[in-house]
């Protein structure tokens, strides 16, 4: 009799027959770059904490990377789904790389793209498009990070002049933005502006000492009397409905994004089990191994089903909010429990850096928190549920 030969998890689901043509083509090719440019040196850029985001931004910016489901100003104009298996394979090398281009094109390109001026768009957009300019979004604040509501930052009219006071934390990109986006309380309400990293007053810190996400660029973003000419700010975006929109725009990354770290756990967990000889036997061949590798292709399964329909409602113009909490509180939440199985099947092997899983699942923890906690969603999911909000 001979021995099956073993197949890939996302075969169980029949994902491949799910998309087209081009989406394939856009997996395999961002796959291949992961493979041949950036895995050779994931591990020691997360060892040492860095990796040269400006060279990698220039290198996502030739493939169309950024912004990629944006049209016009140089953007791809791609679907979703495209968009969300770019993220997939990205986050399959790193966390931190799809994290840069969420940033990128989800939170800063798409709050130009969706709430700007014709003229910011045409100075920002194609630049930023291309990676030769870096971007960040300033919303969370050090007591404001669940409740944007709360942000303490403040624009103020002088004369025909906006002045900006106030600190932003745990802004990806931050230290190395030509441009960030930063959200101010006014007397009209919640605002936009577009904020050179030049402008004077302007200055952005690294977070030194993190667990997580070692190898991406993250920032405390200080303003101290920024002055910004009145076309600084963002005509179309008045209230919090504006930023709360981008995340939401930037959570389908983040729900195609986290299975792809899932996906390298398992994929390299497999591999691993089929290789490592314990009691004189194959550690694939144990039962509770298979138990365990089983349960990750199911939910890693069912995720990928999720994340490729939320994709098809939103180029159906369909995704409703609660939808995208929905995505990301499953998919991040299963993908984190992914890991920390596959930790167990590698053991002792399984936190060193000579595999990528206890990296993953490092990374993953902050996945879990930003853009929305797990808590977050699961009350956006409540309301949507019950019609009550549990917020406050």
């Amino acid at each position: 009799m001979n021995t099956p030969q073993p197949v890939h998890p996302s075969a169980l689901f029949a994902v491949d027959g799910l998309l087209t043509d081009e989406e394939r083509e856009i997996r395999q090719t961002v796959r291949r770059m992961c493979d041949d440019e950036l895995r050779p040196h994931l591990a020691g850029w997360f060892d040492k904490g860095r990796f040269p985001a400006r060279e990698l931004a220039r290198r996502f910016g030739s493939m169309g990377l950024l912004g990629m489901h944006l049209k016009g100003h140089g953007c791809a104009g791609l679907g979703a789904v495209a968009y969300g298996l770019a993220c997939l394979e990205l986050e399959a090398a790193d966390s931190g790389l799809r994290s840069l281009v969420s940033v990128q094109g989800s939170l800063a390109m798409y709050a130009i793209w969706r709430y700007g001026s014709e003229e910011q768009k045409r100075e920002w957009l194609p630049p930023m498009a291309a990676g030769e300019r870096i971007g960040c979004f300033g919303l969370t604040e050090p007591d404001a990070g669940s409740d944007p509501a709360g942000m303490r930052t403040r624009a103020r009219r002088d004369g025909g002049d906006w002045v900006l006071d106030g600190t932003k934390m745990w802004i990806t990109n931050g230290a190395i933005a030509d441009v960030a986006v930063v959200w101010a309380r006014t007397d009209d309400g919640i605002r936009g502006f577009l904020v050179p990293a030049t402008t004077p007053g302007f200055t952005a810190h690294d977070v030194g000492g993190k667990l997580s996400l070692r190898a991406s660029v993250t920032s405390e973003l200080i303003l101290d009397g920024v002055r910004l000419p009145a076309d600084a700010a963002l005509p179309d975006a008045l209230g919090l409905a504006g930023p709360l929109q981008c995340l939401s725009e930037a959570r389908l990354g983040i729900i195609f994004g986290s299975l792809g770290a899932a996906l390298d756990c398992l994929e390299t967990t497999i591999a691993y089990a089929l290789e490592r000889e314990i009691f004189g036997r194959r550690l694939a061949s144990f039962q509770l191994t298979q138990e365990k590798l089983a349960d990750a292709a199911l939910e890693l399964g069912k995720g990928l089903l999720l994340a490729i329909h939320l994709g098809r409602l939103k180029e159906s113009g369909a995704l409703s909010p609660e939808q995208v909490s929905a995505g990301k509180l499953n998919n991040v939440r299963e993908a984190l429990t992914i890991a920390r199985t596959c930790r167990t099947v590698l053991g002792a092997n399984g936190i060193t850096l000579e595999y990528p899983v206890m990296r993953h699942m490092a990374n993953l923890e902050s996945v879990l928190t930003y853009e929305g906690t797990s808590e977050i969603h699961t009350l956006v999911v409540g309301r949507a549920l019950t019609g009550l909000q549990a917020f406050r």
